[in-house]
């Protein structure tokens, strides 16, 4: 499948599917200019608003509001899976058939960018509304603006408040050496102490790449700086963190599952602040009882990975106004709250941040309170190569012998490889 999605890409590259890309970086087809009247028959190609109430929140209530707006417009909508993304827009730029509007997740508009597959955005579209500077950081390359924000989903730390206060601990951990001291003092009776493995193993690792000052790339994208001591030690505590019988690779639970702090048999988790929202309807007397609590991972500094979901516009749109118009109305306060709702995720402004469902969803409120400390995946236009290399170059170091040295390092010689090839 990697292989397939590289073939299209390198096609592109070629310039196979360059008549398909006509227009690319200008936001005009010779059908018509982004700036004139909102008209046509478009496609909205999403990775989210899942199930049928996502389903409903989008055609009837977010669409309802677009179509009064724009009654010459009639949107098709696509829905597809992050799993499966990736593979349909490759597919539809080598096929000439990009959908106009597109969602995608944080550290995808470098590479899409670079391709000229999607369109700038006008830079007014950047202060519409009241973000936080950091919030449009993973929208931009080179420069230009490509996307606005939709939903962020943020990575913290949920710990057992009741599990904290029977072992006599009285503080969250302020580094990991605190957090390693307290994983093995809550580990007992067939529970484990902290469980990081139950999100995906890629965004777990930057996160504690972060927080140990690290970074992925250079900001030109071009050098790989992860390979450093501070990409090893961040593998090499989860290493430790097993070794000490405080965490686990076997005990971790799948998306939608009850989580191991919801059942009580892992004291902390790495997780979203979606974890609040499915909590509610799972074990609502978690939250009544008041035993969870939350915090910021740190070790030399603190850091919260920043993912979520972009909207951005084709650059080969035959009808590139009524697209710009759903990209800007995807990205309003009313649509963002609606979304972030559905999914438990963060709004990414600040317009929203004295909603009530932001002050009663405690993960989000902590999030955007910590947003100082947010730092993103991504940055060079390698990254859909590299990201798919990440979990399973480190998994070995995780569940078998292979050095924590030796699997960053053959993780670094895959993603200078990719770079060399942009």
């Amino acid at each position: 499948m990697e292989l397939k999605r590289r073939s299209l890409l390198a096609a592109i590259g070629a310039g196979t599917a360059a008549a398909a890309l006509s227009g690319c970086g200008t936001g005009s087809t010779a059908a018509g200019s982004a700036d004139g009247p909102a008209e046509g028959e478009i496609t909205l190609l999403t990775p989210i608003y899942e199930n049928a109430n996502g389903k409903t929140l989008l055609e009837k209530e977010i669409l309802g509001g677009f179509r009064k707006k724009y009654p010459d417009v009639k949107v098709n909508v696509d829905y597809t899976t992050y799993a499966q993304l990736n593979e349909k827009i490759t597919t539809g730029m080598a096929g000439g058939l990009l959908p106009d509007v597109l969602m995608m997740g944080v550290g995808w508009i470098p590479p899409f960018a670079a391709k000229k597959a999607i369109a700038p955005l006008p830079e007014k579209f950047a202060t519409a509304h009241d973000y936080e500077k950091r919030v449009l950081e993973p929208s931009r390359y080179d420069g230009k603006l490509y996307a606005l924000p939709v939903v962020l989903d943020t990575r913290i730390v949920v710990y057992r408040k009741d599990h904290f206060a029977e072992a006599g601990i009285k503080k969250t951990p302020a580094n990991w050496a605190e957090l390693r001291a307290v994983a093995k003092q809550l580990t007992k009776d067939g529970r484990i102490g902290f469980d990081p493995f139950s999100i995906d193993l890629r965004q777990c690792w930057e996160t504690f790449l972060f927080a140990n000052g690290g970074q992925l790339f250079s900001a030109d994208g071009k050098k790989v700086l992860f390979t450093d001591n501070r990409g090893v030690e961040a593998l090499q505590f989860f290493k430790d963190l097993i070794k000490d019988g405080s965490a686990s690779y076997a005990k971790k639970t799948a998306l939608g599952e009850p989580a191991n702090v919801q059942t009580g048999k892992a004291s902390m988790m790495m997780t979203s602040s979606a974890l609040w929202e499915q909590v509610r309807l799972q074990n609502p007397e978690l939250l009544k009882d008041d035993k969870l609590g939350a915090f910021v991972l740190a070790n030399r500094k603190p850091a919260m990975l920043q993912g979520g979901t972009l909207v951005t516009q084709s650059a080969s749109s035959k009808h590139p106004a009524a697209a710009r118009a759903l990209v800007q109305y995807l990205a309003t306060p009313e649509s963002i709250l609606g979304a972030a709702k559905q999914r438990g995720s963060v709004p990414g402004l600040k317009d929203l941040n004295e909603s009530g469902y932001v002050k009663e969803n405690k993960f989000v409120d902590l999030s955007l309170q910590n947003m100082s400390a947010a730092c993103s995946e991504g940055g060079t236009p390698a990254w859909m190569e590299i990201r798919e290399k990440i979990k399973p170059t480190l998994e070995p170091a995780i569940v078998g012998d292979q050095s924590a040295k030796d699997a960053i390092a053959e993780l670094g010689r895959l993603a200078e490889a990719a770079i060399g090839r942009m």
